[in-house]
């Protein structure tokens, strides 16, 4: 496994990182390392397979050389085709390769087409973090004959033909089945359209210190030992005052479900009171939850003893604005999500604020449109943060955690949970982990991996389609494995 957090890095972080190693003496170290991890992958998944690598002129061709070379001295049926190596590295190992006897070959539209009929597996590394589409129409010819010859692929670092920094892909983009992740996870590796082109991630040791990744990651992703340290711990003489008092606040005619199912997020979460103030009447979902309606929310809940966290917005309509002023005054930790997400509060949020946009609604709060979010949900949840001066989970698949201290890539969940309900169950989570006193960052990045791991639970009993109730019932069993995860040394009340 490899150390934790995953670093996230970008192609300039790569460059940075091989600069370091460089100057440390490691970077032909850490190549070595690269291909061999690729050929032992491709040994692993595809044993006795005849391989045929594509290498190009860059460092992502050196792993492929070098995987070459390790294949054949394990005496596996190894070719290459390759491009004039141009990195220093590569030309080397290009060398190694020859004094060996490897069968290598310029690689051509004819060669290609040769290989391809004795081939059972392709290694591709071809273009690595370096590459921004499109691609060159020779090259474009090339993976598309890969693509279209049904070999599975395995992609060294980055498939080729995606940005390794956006969801960004080349429509003749390498389809990998595999791709090898080398020193920590790129952006295209995470975020759809271009993550659908990696396949399953492998992880590939280069077996130099993670500090190297580490101080050039623009995210993190942990894992769940580290969130569930964060996860709050009761002692024996809890009682449901000191388990945290919730507000919820939303709905109107014809949205009274949203409030609701938050609501319920915030029981399973372990809030220990619950209050759903709605200006509508709301049916009895479940008894343990407290309803309220008024005839004017932001009158009658001023002069009230405030709560320990409020979750606002769902299904609150024209009214959302105005009430999230009034509750943003009182100074408590406040979600702010679905109609409350309005860029009129910019200035107005404080510290303790969440906000939880999918990208529709991120879009809103940027002034910009939807595909400019999805491309870069990294950047877009990073200018989030800093407009709004507050913490900020950009809700997706992965979802992304801004706040004060960087950006958390959140791990699991599942393609199921694209239904309604999800983003109101996910706030009522996240308002119980800050009644508990949890930090903003701390409750948004818990709280969305308990989500996530609810929804993964809940696809092993109900399959794809899933609702907010399916997964609301999976939060106690998402909780207790993020408890079991948690470190030994960790103290329990």
């Amino acid at each position: 496994m490899p150390p934790h957090p995953e670093p996230v890095l970008t192609a300039g972080g790569v460059r940075a990182m091989d600069a370091d190693l460089d100057r440390a003496g490691l970077l032909d170290l850490a190549m070595e390392h690269a291909g061999r991890a690729v050929a032992d992958h491709a040994r692993a998944h595809f044993p006795g397979a005849r391989v045929l690598l594509l290498a190009g002129s860059g460092a992502n061709g050196g792993d492929a050389l070098v995987a070459a070379r390790h294949l054949h001295a394990l005496g596996e049926d190894a070719r290459v085709l390759a491009l004039p190596a141009r990195h220093p590295l590569t030309r080397a190992n290009r060398r190694r390769l020859t004094a060996l006897g490897v069968p290598t070959a310029r690689l051509s539209a004819p060669a290609l087409a040769g290989a391809l009929r004795r081939a059972d597996l392709i290694i591709d590394g071809l273009l690595g973090t370096g590459f921004v589409p499109p691609l060159q129409p020779a090259l474009a010819a090339l993976t598309a004959r890969v693509n279209a010859s049904g070999l599975p692929v395995l992609s060294i670092d980055v498939p080729t033909g995606v940005n390794a920094d956006t969801a960004e892909a080349d429509d003749d983009a390498l389809r990998a089945t595999y791709t090898v992740v080398l020193a920590g996870l790129k952006p295209t590796l995470l975020f759809g359209p271009a993550a659908h082109h990696a396949g399953t991630l492998l992880h590939g040791d280069l077996r130099v210190p993670p500090a190297f990744a580490a101080r050039h990651a623009v995210a993190t992703r942990e894992d769940d030992a580290a969130l569930a340290a964060r996860l709050p711990v009761r002692f024996a003489d809890a009682h449901k005052g000191t388990a945290g008092r919730v507000w919820v606040v939303g709905g109107h005619p014809g949205t009274t479900g949203a409030p609701l199912i938050a609501g319920v997020g915030a029981l399973r979460a372990g809030a220990g009171l619950i209050t759903v103030h709605s200006e509508a009447d709301l049916p009895l979902l479940t008894p343990e939850l407290m309803l309220r309606r008024h005839a004017d929310l932001t009158r009658d809940l001023q002069d009230q003893a405030k709560p320990d966290a409020v979750v606002l917005g769902m299904g609150l309509g024209s009214r959302a604005l105005t009430v999230a002023r009034a509750a943003l005054a009182w100074d408590v930790p406040t979600v702010l999500d679905a109609d409350a997400l309005q860029p009129e509060l910019t200035g107005v949020t404080h510290a303790r604020t969440v906000l939880t946009p999918h990208p529709g609604e991120a879009a809103r709060l940027l002034g910009t449109d939807t595909p400019a979010i999805t491309r870069d949900p990294l950047g877009a949840a990073r200018a989030l943060q800093e407009r709004y001066a507050c913490t900020v989970l950009l809700k997706g698949g992965p979802s992304v955690v801004a706040g004060p201290d960087g950006l958390t890539v959140v791990r699991g969940g599942h393609p199921g949970m694209a239904s309604g309900g999800m983003g109101d169950l996910l706030g009522g989570v996240i308002a119980a982990l800050l009644g508990q006193g949890l930090s903003a960052p701390d409750a948004t990045r818990a709280g969305a991996r308990l989500h996530a791991r609810a929804g993964e639970r809940a696809a092993v009993t109900h399959g794809y389609g899933l609702s907010a109730t399916d997964v609301a019932a999976e939060l106690g069993g998402a909780w207790a494995d993020l408890m079991t995860a948690r470190p030994a040394e960790f103290p329990v009340g």
